[in-house]
């Protein structure tokens, strides 16, 4: 029998995710399984209500995608009701989501990605001397004084001496799959440390727009912050400079800190650009849209569908397309009317409990039964990645510049061909590529705004659709968003004026989904295979790979009952067993 290595749960994301994996006589994967180990129920909560207020519950389902589930709700809304918002609204939005583009990427490679490629305590034998040298040679950064990296050296050090980790702790040090000099990885340790203090700036603009964070608030029809420059209470001049300023920071660090970090640690493991693939299938909603959600044409990323690899021919998915968009549940613990094989549109789309495993603890998931709390949504039938590496292929494919050129001179500086991008390497350099294009393009859609003003035009909220007694007594309609994470779906059936269905189809759906009807994984189980572990029992190849997608399992949250019981269990702690 192949031997079983079971991860429960996968740390460093958002929820609880389980990964098994088959290894052959060379420790090498040949299978491997994901299960969402947490129970989704937002569906459920939703019917019944003011289709005005479903955003409020949507952001809940993660502390980190607020932002994403709060639009993706709020669009759907107004597609049903066909709602067009003021230009200026849209530009804010737009903000909004470029600067959760930049704040969740960089956070992700600090704090939840990083430490896959950098042994912490490794930099307690590096000099500090040439750690400055380092810095000097690969960008302006203000923090690059011998003495700066002596102190940083001396907090590890008293960490380690504590006898206990902190943030640190739980992870594979001293695995032979490091490769850093410990140079380089005191200046990544520094700059995970600079990343926590750098977010508070980030945040500012969510503050600003949304009242706080995280959870701002939002409104159907535009945004609930007005514009007038002589009121404390609105969008004023001064709240416009502190906005102007948090842009300026997240360029700089990001220019200077995130992509040189990146370039500097890539070239150690240049073998990650031909492992982790799986799919060669990629799927957008795009985003960024002009005022008008319905008009791709003027998204900056691309709605797209790209097949096996292929960039020369890009189709355009129609999330309305009931033959082509569904979910299938045949290895997930939930039931469909007409029978587990079957597929449906998320406009009919069920949502009915069927927990048919083992009660947790347990020692390996019956892959040949359901398997998983996520569905298996699927694109004309064929399983998609979602997310960085997505956009980053559909905006390159679309010609547009500014990636093209980040693309290729990745590529080129790190002497790697253009296949190299279909991997783990490629997603996360993607990550990297894409935050430097949105961090841009907040400077842009920040002098827009400004110019809007300037011209007159304030308006921040269309209240035309407000109102029930104009609704009709039925419609639909989908709300898009791409989530750093990836394409995100939300969509809404309205009867008299209540929700009578609502799906949500998340990224980690699409990337984490377990085996479908037809017996085709995920992405995130096609990407394992093929990877060969140094220590099994020390399973750092499966992280790079999985963290690489960056997993947000706490969008498939827990189901309470009225009584705020617990309606289901999950294994805790972190276990990693080899049988």
């Amino acid at each position: 029998m192949a031997e079983r290595i079971v991860i429960d749960p996968i740390t460093r994301i958002e929820g609880h995710l389980r990964i098994e994996a088959s290894l052959d006589d060379t420790n090498t994967i040949s299978e491997a399984y994901s299960s969402g180990t947490m129970v989704r129920g937002m569906e459920k909560i939703m019917v019944g209500r003011d289709p005005r207020e479903a955003w409020a519950f949507a952001q809940r389902a993660c502390g980190v995608c607020t932002t994403a589930h709060s639009f993706a709700s709020i669009r759907s809304v107004e597609d049903a009701l066909n709602i067009k918002i003021p230009k200026a609204a849209n530009l804010i939005r737009n903000l909004m989501i470029a600067q959760q583009y930049v704040h969740d990427h960089v956070m992700h490679f600090y704090h939840l990605h990083a430490l896959d490629w950098v042994d912490v305590v490794s930099c307690l034998g590096a000099d500090p001397n040439v750690t400055a040298s380092i810095q000097q040679s690969i960008s302006p950064w203000h923090n690059a004084s011998p003495a700066y990296f002596a102190k940083v050296k001396s907090q590890v050090q008293g960490i380690v001496d504590s006898g206990q980790l902190s943030i640190f702790a739980n992870a594979y040090w001293g695995h032979p799959a490091y490769k850093l000099p410990p140079e380089v990885n005191l200046l990544a340790v520094a700059h995970y440390l600079e990343a926590l203090d750098w977010q508070r700036d980030a945040t500012k603009i969510h503050t600003i727009f949304g009242g706080k964070n995280p959870h701002p608030n939002f409104v159907v029809g535009g945004i609930p912050m007005p514009i007038d420059l002589n009121s404390d209470t609105a969008l004023n001049a001064e709240r416009l400079s502190i906005i102007s300023d948090s842009i300026d920071k997240m360029i700089e660090f990001v220019d200077q800190v995130y992509i040189p970090d990146l370039m500097a640690i890539a070239p150690y493991y240049l073998e990650y650009g031909a492992i982790g693939e799986g799919l060669g299938n990629f799927l957008t909603w795009g985003e960024f849209p002009g005022e008008d959600n319905r008009d791709t044409s003027k998204f900056l990323v691309p709605r797209a569908v790209i097949l096996n690899r292929d960039l020369g021919n890009i189709i355009e998915p129609d999330p309305n397309d009931f033959a082509k968009m569904k979910e299938y549940i045949d290895r997930s613990w939930y039931s469909y009317k007409d029978g587990d094989k079957a597929g449906l549109h998320p406009w009919q789309g069920e949502t009915e409990f069927n927990y048919t495993g083992p009660k947790p603890p347990y020692e390996y998931l019956d892959v040949d039964k359901k398997y998983s709390w996520l569905k298996a949504p699927r694109w004309n039938d064929t399983p998609m990645e979602v997310g960085p590496l997505a956009r980053v292929l559909a905006m390159y494919a679309k010609g547009h510049a500014q990636t093209v050129d980040l693309t290729n001179m990745v590529l080129k500086t790190l002497g790697v061909p253009i296949t190299a991008v279909f991997s783990t390497l490629g997603r996360t350099a993607a990550r990297a590529i894409e935050t430097k294009v949105f961090a841009d393009s907040m400077r842009i859609i920040y002098n827009d705004l400004v110019a809007e003003i300037k011209a007159g035009n304030t308006d921040t909220f269309n209240g035309d659709m407000w109102e029930p007694s104009t609704w009709p007594s039925h419609a639909q309609g989908f709300g898009f968003m791409e989530a750093p994470r990836g394409a995100l779906g939300h969509w809404i059936v309205i009867n008299n004026r209540k929700v009578e269905n609502y799906q949500m189809v998340v990224p980690t759906t699409w990337n984490g989904s377990p085996r479908d009807h037809q017996g085709l994984p995920g992405a995130y189980e096609a990407s394992l295979v093929g990877t060969k572990l140094a220590k099994p029992e020390w399973p750092l190849e499966i992280l790079r790979t999985i963290h690489s997608f960056d997993p947000c399992m706490a969008c498939a949250i827990h189901m309470v009952d009225a009584k705020g019981n617990d309606l289901g269990e999950a294994a805790i702690g972190f276990n990693v067993c080899v049988k």
